[in-house]
């Protein structure tokens, strides 16, 4: 079996620890619960006949923050950065948080997740695309399910592509 390690990142109360626990336990809470640390926990997919152990660690906080050390991006075979359609704050820094980003992860695999797809119409999610500093590559609910297995079964993907 593979075993790859995932980053969730990005702002306080964008959804990271809804789609860790959606995409591990497929179980959502409308409970905001902010995380101390990093949560870790696995998930197996099954991709080509490969199985692919998903190592999500889910990280609190501010992208850049110094409380979030450096060494959790060591070893890292992708990066999530989830930012909140919903909240402006989130995806405005998106740019300075992408350099921080490339700055401390040298692997290839970084994917910009818009979460919370579920709270606004698709007018407003287009308009929210006009906003954003650089595209998304997915959109996802967490709350809904929307798109989150496609999601990690992209990373798997290309992880085992890599």
């Amino acid at each position: 079996m593979i075993s790859k390690k995932v980053i969730l990142t990005g702002s306080f109360g964008v959804g990271k620890t809804s789609l860790f626990n959606k995409f591990i336990f497929s179980k959502f809470s409308e409970k905001y619960l902010s995380t101390i640390g990093v949560t870790v926990n696995k998930k197996v997919l099954h991709i080509n006949g490969v199985d692919i152990s998903i190592m999500l660690w889910d990280i609190a906080g501010e992208v850049t923050q110094d409380k979030i050390p450096v060494s959790y991006f060591l070893n890292t075979d992708a990066v999530l950065y989830v930012f909140d359609v919903t909240r402006p704050l989130t995806y405005k820094d998106t740019l300075i948080n992408l350099e921080f980003i490339r700055a401390v992860y040298k692997g290839k695999i970084l994917k910009i997740v818009a979460n919370k797809a579920d709270l606004l119409s698709e007018e407003k999610l287009a308009m929210v695309k006009e906003q954003v500093p650089v595209p998304w590559d997915i959109l996802t609910s967490a709350k809904t399910g929307f798109q989150v297995e496609e999601l990690f079964e992209t990373i798997g993907i290309e992880l085992l592509e890599e």
